[in-house]
């Protein structure tokens, strides 16, 4: 395979709903582009992309398959990605490290939620979109109304290049309004006949012939200029005027295809060759540093690692995108996150399940490698003279949460070990040990999501596992000041213990004045500040410590030991045993005892006093809120929104977002345990929501009450 410069390489990720047929596209381009000798179906579970036993099990794609095909002395890599917005990550990852986006649908459904999310991600993050119709030999294909619908959309920068004469189990032919031509297929589809428009076309065909001139004029000046004199361009520069619009996002062509019947594919690939922006004509990225790194094959070598896929009888397959110069195989490099040193043995241009070797890339393009010793995705090896760190792929925050533990206890450690590599090939399954549950959590992007991590583990691993709902990491804190003291004395012979602790607690706030007179029980007492400190909790919110001891009544060498008895009940609250959070702890005055006193009795005492005085502050729990947007088609906003009040959700706003409403609440997150799995049957799977955690509020009364009665239980069961 010949080495592809810089200027002949374009990256291309190819999105759609779950349906719209990207694996079938997929087996067509490969297909024309000679890479493979005959086309897979996922039926007969041979197609290049879903090539994983999961996959093929489910009957959909987990994973995104990178291949590319060559085309007229151009190579197209392509990274086909899961429809399923639970697989979010695959297409994230793609779209960062491609250039432009085809967004497929199937025509007998138009845009649908999955278009919409995917569209989101590219808008984010600036990508150039094509628009891609499939399916159009179905019965309930409805070409204009599809297009009708993307206009609704997308506004105006919709521009069709393609259109059907026919659509549903007849289609065969299009009339490609670019190159003023009729295409026409025999039924096993492939090389299509080239003719000129029929008589009875040409009126549709010149009047959606100008908008493409005129939306591929809008572009460039001169071209506008041209446009305006002579009302027409040529071939050429109106693919310049497309080139220009599509990098801009000033518009978004068109296309159809019937990908089952391999009927314009080869259309499309001359489309992608020919038009879309090569690596070098859009915005280059910055490193970690800010700098910008541009796709030079003349500077120093950096290769960012993307993928990670494990792949039976091979182990580790790493894909990487060359971010400057090039690699040949035997270079050497260090990994400039973790340190160590690499030898890049091998380099593959990627064609799924298949590899075909090569010795050398260059800036722009995607292959991968096997057996490195140290790389894990997100990785950035460097050459001679580079010094770059890449972290431009940012993940959304997870959205359905389980508790994962082995059926057998004695495979803890080996299912670790498991679930830590299955984040390397999926970064949006995040495995968390949390020490303050006692529990092991596995968050992902929705239930299909885990339901996918517990298929692999069980029959991949043969590791049987359970899912448990994740307990809550409720906080507790107080209402009201309070005071008590308490006195620790322990004589068995020899030296005692001895350490008395006199205390006050209060809620705390940002900028609150410091201690003054308090009144408790009749009797008032006056502070008087020797010291503060201000601990920022791990877990949140504040502890601050205040030494008021007058008159060496405590020395000042048992503080710390105070301090330290009053932390470790900050790490189990009274009421359910969660961490304590926001609260002022004054320690004004003691007793000491010449002999006895340690640090042990005046950790002890500060304990047992701070404890007592909590009880007595009013205590409350609170519990985490969070911030939750809901992309909800209009027909559906009125059972979303009453659901989510039936979650104790308090609505904050609503907008209309590109054909989409947007419900903007604030959530418990309690509440959230399911959400994912009751808004799909809610909405027949055309929502999607995102949420992030926002802050800790006192949960009602009745829920309090509740929550103390269960851990006063399991205390007693214990």
């Amino acid at each position: 395979m010949k080495v592809y410069q810089t200027n002949e390489i374009k990256n291309i990720a190819l999105l759609g709903n779950d349906g719209s047929g990207k694996t079938t596209l997929t087996e067509a381009l490969l297909y024309e582009s000679g890479i493979i000798k005959r086309r897979g179906r996922i039926t007969a579970k041979n197609t290049v992309s879903d090539y994983f036993p999961v996959e093929q099990e489910y009957g959909y794609s987990v994973f995104s398959t990178v291949f590319h095909v060559e085309w007229n002395g151009k190579k197209l890599n392509i990274i086909d990605c899961p429809g399923s917005d639970d697989f979010v990550g695959a297409a994230m990852t793609a779209l960062n490290v491609t250039d432009t986006a085809i967004l497929l649908l199937n025509g007998q459904y138009g845009p649908e939620v999955g278009t919409q999310n995917h569209f989101r991600y590219t808008e984010k993050l600036g990508k150039p979109v094509i628009f891609l119709v499939n399916q159009l030999d179905s019965e309930k294909c409805d070409y204009d109304m599809v297009l009708e619908q993307l206009r609704s959309i997308y506004g105006s920068k919709v521009v069709p290049v393609q259109y059907p004469l026919a659509t549903g189990p007849n289609f065969n032919s299009l009339i490609d309004v670019l190159l003023m031509k009729k295409y026409s297929w025999a039924p096993e589809g492939g090389a299509p006949t080239i003719e000129d428009i029929p008589a009875e076309e040409m009126e549709k065909a010149t009047e959606w012939h100008k908008a493409l001139v005129e939306a591929a004029a809008e572009h460039d000046e001169t071209l506008m200029e041209k446009f305006f004199e002579m009302d027409s361009l040529t071939e050429d520069e109106m693919r310049e005027g497309i080139r220009k619009g599509l990098a801009s996002r000033g518009m978004f062509p068109v296309f159809c295809v019937c990908a089952g019947k391999d009927m314009g594919v080869r259309r499309l690939m001359e489309f992608l060759g020919n038009v879309v922006p090569f690596v070098d004509e859009m915005p280059p990225v910055h490193n970690t540093r800010g700098e910008i790194v541009k796709p030079d094959p003349n500077g120093p070598t950096s290769l960012y690692f993307f993928k990670t896929a494990v792949e039976p009888h091979i182990g580790d397959v790493q894909y990487f995108k060359v971010m400057s110069g090039k690699v040949h195989e035997g270079d050497d490099f260090s990994n400039a996150d973790r340190g160590s040193k690499e030898r890049i043995a091998q380099i593959y241009a990627c064609a799924g399940a298949n590899r075909i070797k090569v010795e050398e890339m260059v800036a722009g393009d995607i292959g991968c490698t096997v057996k490195l010793k140290d790389v894990h995705t997100g990785n950035t090896l460097n050459g001679k003279g580079a010094e770059n760190r890449f972290n431009f792929i940012k993940y959304p925050n997870s959205k359905y949460s389980r508790a994962i533990k082995p059926v057998n206890e004695a495979d803890t450690e080996k299912m670790m070990a498991i679930l830590n590599r299955m984040h390397e090939e999926d970064p949006t399954w995040v495995i968390d040990q949390s020490k303050e549950l006692r529990q092991t959590i596995v968050h992902g992007q929705g239930e299909f999501h885990l339901r996918t991590l517990k298929w692999r583990l069980e029959n991949n691993e043969k590791l049987q596992v359970k899912f448990e709902e994740p307990r809550i990491p409720y906080r507790e804190t107080i209402t009201k000041a309070a005071r008590a003291d308490y006195r620790h004395k322990k004589q068995s012979g020899g030296a005692g213990q001895f350490g008395e602790v006199h205390l006050i607690v209060e809620p705390y706030y940002e900028g609150m004045p410091a201690p003054d007179t308090y009144r408790f029980g009749g009797q008032e007492f006056k502070m008087n500040v020797k010291g503060t400190e201000e601990i920022l909790l791990e877990w949140g919110g504040k502890l601050v410590f205040v030494n008021c001891v007058v008159g060496g009544a405590i020395d000042a060498r048992f503080m710390p030991a105070i301090l330290k008895g009053v932390m470790s009940r900050m790490e189990q609250g009274p009421l359910t045993g969660s961490y304590a959070r926001d609260v002022r702890v004054i320690v004004y005055d003691g007793k000491m005892h010449p002999v006895d006193s340690n640090e042990i009795s005046f950790m002890l005492a500060g304990r047992n006093a701070f404890s007592e005085a909590f009880k007595n502050a009013g205590p409350k729990i609170l519990e985490p809120i969070y911030d939750v947007e809901v992309f909800v088609p209009s027909d559906k906003m009125g059972d979303v929104m009453s659901d989510l009040q039936g979650r104790r959700a308090m609505i904050m706003g609503m907008s209309s977002e590109a054909g989409y409403e947007k419900l903007v609440a604030k959530v418990p997150l309690k509440e959230m345990s399911s959400y994912s799995t009751a808004l799909s049957s809610l909405t027949g799977g055309r929502a999607s929501f995102i949420m992030k955690f926002a802050s800790y509020e006192l949960v009602p009364g009745d829920v309090q009450d509740k929550l103390i009665k269960e851990f006063e239980a399991k205390q007693t069961e214990e």
